[in-house]
């Protein structure tokens, strides 16, 4: 039998296929033989461009974290308002694919975040933020975006809008109070979040700035 004129799967279509079952049945639900089905092929097909399951899980961790939106670099030096606009383009890509939030705690792609890294440094450089604060900015704010959304992704849908939903009324009184005098969205609270993790930041800067002059 001759072979197809076309290949019968790429390395995006599985991708997107895994996504595809991972959105609508979950992490658990994402096999080989499952996805071959989906994709109306035989399993072997699949190792014609992946390895394992790890190697596709990989690439679709990849797939979520390219579809984060780079904000323009604005020309008026306000570093802190692109890192907060950055921040929120990255919790859009993941909480699109809520149940696919987890393999980006095994499977975050590095070598797409460092490419990404060298360009922010370039910008920060550009901002006249000095190179001694540049790791502690990147790195506090990947672990604050990556802990924070996937935390926020993983919550089932009933609690999403709560922030603590296990309170009692009667052992908790101060934080229920609390609670319920919080008139924030979650997408709020992250921003507020991450401009306020800056604010520290921009204190670091100013001290890295007179060091440098000193």
């Amino acid at each position: 039998m001759p072979r197809p004129s076309k290949p019968l799967i790429s390395r995006h279509s599985t991708v997107q296929a895994a996504l595809e079952i991972i959105d609508s049945e979950g992490l658990e639900a994402l096999s080989l033989p499952r996805l071959a089905r989906h994709m109306n092929v035989k399993a072997p097909s699949l190792y014609h461009h992946f390895s394992d399951k790890s190697e596709i899980l990989a690439a679709v961790a990849r797939e979520i974290v390219a579809k984060t939106v780079q904000p323009r670099k604005p020309t008026d030096g306000d570093w802190q308002g692109w890192f907060v606009q950055l921040s929120l383009n990255f919790r859009t890509a993941v909480l699109r694919h809520r149940r696919a939030a987890p393999i980006l705690l095994e499977f975050l792609p590095r070598e797409l975040l460092t490419t990404s890294y060298e360009d922010v440094c370039t910008f920060l450089i550009a901002c006249e933020v000095p190179v001694s604060v540049h790791v502690l900015l990147l790195d506090g704010l990947e672990k604050l975006s990556l802990g924070s959304t996937i935390a926020e992704a993983m919550r089932p849908t009933q609690q999403r809008r709560v922030a603590f939903p296990h309170i009692d009324p009667e052992r908790h009184p101060h934080l229920l109070a609390a609670q319920e005098a919080n008139d924030l969205t979650p997408r709020q609270v992250f921003e507020q979040t991450v401009r306020s993790y800056l604010v520290g930041m921009e204190r670091l800067v100013q001290v890295a700035r007179l060091q440098r002059t000193a």
